[in-house]
Formats: structure tokens, C-alpha cells, sequence
């Protein structure tokens, strides 16, 4: 129950972001009053049981956030009520009526949506989660308290900077966003609302961002549905396309939020959302941040996030945890180049053309093509997974003499076409597929040629074969490779197994600029060049 306010509330201006639990310039006494023209705000000193309102907060089209007063337990709360402006009306006694009756069925669903939301809030306990200290239905409608953050949106911020946030600054605001995320996934819940006027950076803009998600506008959701305006429940740019319509083949699940997530940190270094991904999916003239962002954030960052920002929902991570893998595959040198001041690996520089090896290359990536044309059709994608595993894993280990067995594989006929030493099944996407061949040297051909036409039965053999050549002669190197060096074919084999072939290309070819000889480079553009081929040509099959 309530009682009418005691006293006139002081003027003030609401927030125009509507469901910001924000105040960052309170005005005199902490209160506002709602905005001219406004006749659904409670007065300031109305009494909600042991609440009282001292204010607005914000005002939006389908519920008003109060700065309110705690009297039981002498605190200030955040204090939400469910009120859709467009459904219905305030009574002379502050409860809460609908317009119409047409208007009943949709003002209901989403007072429940509104209730249910509360609910689920309520059984989290994350300092990127808002918090909800109680709820409750009464007067027509429904409330609920929570904690009253102080701060300004994560869009207000970055409006005020000079400059874009740094990588450092964004894997800092990422980290608890996706614990978070991480936690409602793993209770089968979405946020499905992610975007940057909806992270409230707790504090203010500061080197160590906390960030606040917001809530999830379950009842705006839900409302918009109901009337079919999907105008109301989406934010352009940042809705991944299966959230306009059950689409078969494009269900919602974590990759939803995750393609929120990667639009925001888009907003952050663009300065605006990514293109519909309505329009994206008919016609993607969408630029990469690998483009045009590249020398400003590491490659590998902007990669991960490009791959959260896939139209199609099974080109992105499946989970938090593949993200968060992705993002941290470069995370660990720029944290020991900013340690050592030493930068973990050259810049890389554009290479001169060189005829003969052009032709090399050219002869090589032929006969990879043709290869992988024939294993594409007389094996599964799961042993393409099991082979460049087991290569690129050779490249970088130190030469021990157990491997050496390893690389007799010679007669190659002797050995099963599917001899992988693991097993298990491959998950990723179809448009990830990589080669189970790289492109042999010129003193190979003759050996890896089988004597009637069957590539299947020698691609993995052939593969095995030549990254343990690469570490066959690593012995006397190794002890003579800078450091620098070590770390760019590290990365490089962590850039190979992610699929991210672009970058194992440029950690290899850093290195040959300085040891155009170093044999484990050689085999490590060989395979990233080879892997990018057969991508490009698997991706074409698919469409």
C-alpha cells in the first residue's frame, strides 16, 4: 500500500536512457521530480510500505526507476515500477489502471515478464549483476527494490572520451561482463538486451572499469512481442539476426548475447554500432575491426571479437568459455611485452617479392588444393581437426628423443588413412573446416605421390611428415633463436590451432625475415597458408 506524498518534490531533469539506474550529479536533497508534461510519476514522499520516494531516477516507456528511502533499514534504494505508459494510466489514488481493455492481454504478459525478471535477479550474486533486494505486486502493478548504483553508461562515457578505450581498458570491462554472462548461461537464462546504454560503469569512467548490466527489458521484450513491433524490442546494430524471428537453423542461445557483446566493444573502438544484421545477412558490406582497427589492438583481440560479430550464429563462439579461449590466445605476450618492454615479436614487415619462391609457393599450395579436393570428399571433417592438432602441436615442443619415431612414416602406403593418435570428434562449426595436408617441399613430392589415385590414404602421413621435418634440425636453432623469435612461433602455433591463420602467417613470416631459413617458420606458413586455402574453398562448397 501507499499514502500520498508530504511534500513537493524540489525540480530536476530525468534521464532520458529510461531504465538508468544512474545518478551522477544529484541535484540539491538527492530528488527530482518527473519531467514536465509527466502525470504518471509517482510524487516525491509517497510511502510504498517501507519505502518512500525521493525522487526520479529515470523515466522510460515501460517502467520509472525512484530514488527511494529504505526506512527499515535506513538505506537509499533504487526503486523500479512496472508502468507502460502506451497501456495504461495513474489513478488519482497512484495506482496503476490500463487504458483499455484491447490493452489488458499485453499490459498483463508483461507485468509478468516484469515479475518474473525480479524473480531471476534475485537469485544471482554478481557485482556485474543487478542486484534485486525485494519485489512485490500491489496497486495494479508491480515493483521492485534494488541497490542505488552511482554512475554514468558505458555510451555515456565513451561519448565524453577524446579517444577510443585502449585493449588493455576493454579486456579489463570484458572480464566480468562475461562472468556474468557465463553464470545466466549456465542457468539457462539470456540477457538478449546488451548494449552500451544499458552497462552502467559503477564509479564513473575509471582505468579499472566495474561494469553493471543492466536490466533485461524482459518486459519491453515481451510487450513487443505481443504487438509484433519488433521496432520496440530491438536495438539496431546490436540484435544478432536470431532475435527478430525463430529462423530454423539460427536459434537463440549464449552466441546471442556474445554477438552483443562483440558490438559493443565495436561501439567502443568505432564510435558506432555494427550494420543491421538483418541487412548483414542478405548483403554483409560490414568492414571487419582486422581492417579497420588493425595496428591499433592486437590482431588476435580483433579477430575474436570479428568472430563474435558473425551473421550466422554457428560462425561464432558457442559459449562464454570459447570466447573468452579466443581472447585469451594473445592476452598473455602483450601482457609480457607490457612486463619486459620488449615487444613480443617484430613488427611485421611487407616482404619483397621473390620470384623463385613465389613459384615454390604457388607449385605447393596446387598440390595442397588438389589434396585437400580429394579428402574432402572420401573422409570426415574430424580427422582434418586431429591432424592440423597434432602438426602445429610439433612445431614448437623441444626435440626429444621420443619424437623421433614419430617422423619415420616411411613407407606411407603402410600406414592407415586414419591413423590419428586422438579420437575424438571435432565440434566446431562446418565453416572453420581446415586441410589435413600442408604443401610438401620440393624434396618431398616424389616421396608423398601414392601409386594410384587415392590422396586419401597419404594426406595425414604426409602431414605428420612434414611437421616433424620442421623439428627435426630445431635442435641446434632453438639453442640460437632469439627470444622474440620463440615467442612469434608460440603464438603463431596458438593462432593455427584457434583457425586464425592470418595471424600464425605474419608470427611466421616475422621470423623468416630474420632467419629466412628457420625451418620451423617454413612449416608454419606452409600449413597456415594451406589451412587458409582450403577454409576459403570449404566456405565456397558450403553457400
Amino acid at each position: 500500500m501507499h499514502t500520498p506524498p508530504s511534500r513537493p518534490g524540489p525540480s530536476a531533469a530525468s534521464d532520458p536512457d529510461g531504465t538508468v539506474l544512474a545518478v551522477t550529479q544529484p541535484t540539491a536533497g538527492g530528488a527530482t521530480t518527473p519531467p514536465a508534461g509527466s502525470s504518471n510519476v509517482l510524487p516525491t514522499g509517497t510511502r510504498l510500505g517501507e519505502f518512500e520516494i525521493a525522487g526520479v531516477l529515470g523515466e522510460g516507456g515501460f517502467g520509472i526507476v525512484y530514488r527511494a528511502i529504505d526506512h527499515s533499514l535506513k538505506r537509499e534504494v533504487a526503486l523500479k515500477e512496472y508502468m507502460p505508459a502506451a497501456l495504461a494510466s495513474r489513478l488519482p489514488d497512484f495506482s496503476v489502471t490500463i487504458k483499455s481493455e484491447q490493452h489488458r492481454p499485453t499490459f498483463e504478459v508483461g507485468l509478468k515478464s516484469f515479475i518474473n525478471e525480479a524473480r531471476l535477479l534475485a537469485q544471482f550474486d554478481h557485482p556485474a549483476l543487478v542486484k534485486v533486494f525485494r519485489f512485490w505486486a500491489a496497486n495494479g502493478t508491480a515493483y521492485m527494490a534494488m541497490p542505488l548504483y552511482e554512475g554514468g553508461t558505458l555510451k555515456q562515457a565513451l561519448r565524453a572520451r577524446a579517444a577510443p578505450p585502449d585493449e588493455a581498458w576493454l579486456r579489463k570491462l570484458l572480464v566480468p561482463l562475461l562472468d556474468a554472462l557465463e553464470l545466466l548461461h549456465g542457468a539457462d537464462c539470456l540477457h538478449r538486451d546488451i548494449s552500451p546504454d544499458n552497462i552502467l560503469l559503477v564509479g564513473g569512467d575509471r582505468a579499472d572499469p566495474k561494469p553493471l548490466l543492466l536490466d533485461f527489458g524482459a518486459a519491453r521484450r515481451v510487450i513487443g512481442e505481443h504487438t509484433q513491433a519488433l521496432t520496440v524490442i530491438l536495438k539496431p546494430g546490436f540484435a544478432p539476426i536470431e532475435q527478430y524471428d525463430e529462423i530454423p537453423g539460427m536459434k537463440q542461445g549464449p552466441w546471442t548475447d556474445l554477438y552483443a557483446l562483440a558490438a559493443v566493444v565495436h561501439f567502443a573502438i568505432t564510435g558506432r554500432a555494427p550494420a543491421p544484421s538483418v541487412g548483414r545477412v542478405m548483403h554483409d558490406a560490414h568492414e571487419p575491426l582486422a581492417q579497420t582497427a588493425r595496428g591499433r589492438y592486437g590482431d588476435a583481440f580483433l579477430a575474436a571479437i570479428d568472430r563474435a560479430l558473425a551473421p550466422r550464429p554457428a560462425d561464432r563462439p558457442r559459449s562464454v568459455a570459447e570466447f573468452r579461449r579466443s581472447l585469451a590466445a594473445v592476452a598473455q605476450p602483450a601482457e609480457r611485452e607490457r612486463a619486459s618492454g620488449a615487444p613480443a615479436s617484430p613488427p611485421v614487415p611487407k616482404r619483397a617479392p621473390r620470384v623463385g619462391r613465389a613459384i615454390v609457393w604457388g607449385a605447393a599450395l596446387g598440390l595442397a588444393l588438389i589434396v585437400a579436393a580429394g579428402l574432402a570428399i572420401q573422409t570426415m571433417r574430424q580427422r582434418d581437426e586431429r591432424a592440423l592438432a597434432a602438426a602445429s602441436e610439433s612445431l614448437t615442443q623441444p626435440v626429444r628423443p621420443a619424437v623421433a619415431p614419430q617422423t619415420a612414416a616411411e613407407p606411407v602406403a603402410a600406414k592407415p588413412a586414419d591413423g590419428t593418435p586422438n579420437a575424438s570428434a571435432a565440434t566446431a562449426p562446418p565453416a572453420a573446416e581446415t586441410p589435413k595436408k600442408s604443401a610438401p617441399r620440393p624434396a618431398e613430392r616424389v616421396a608423398a605421390r601414392p601409386a594410384s589415385p587415392a590422396p586419401a590414404q597419404t594426406a595425414e602421413p604426409a602431414l605428420a611428415q612434414g611437421a616433424s621435418d620442421a623439428v627435426d634440425d630445431e635442435t641446434p636453432r632453438r639453442a640460437a633463436r632469439p627470444l622474440w623469435a620463440q615467442r612469434a612461433l608460440r603464438e603463431g602455433r596458438d593462432c593455427l590451432v584457434a583457425r586464425d591463420f592470418t595471424c600464425t602467417i605474419r608470427r611466421a613470416e616475422a621470423v623468416l625475415k630474420a632467419d629466412p631459413e628457420d625451418p620451423a617458420a617454413q612449416r608454419l606458413l606452409k600449413l597456415a597458408r594451406a589451412g587458409q586455402e582450403a577454409a576459403l574453398s570449404s566456405d565456397w562448397k558450403m553457400r
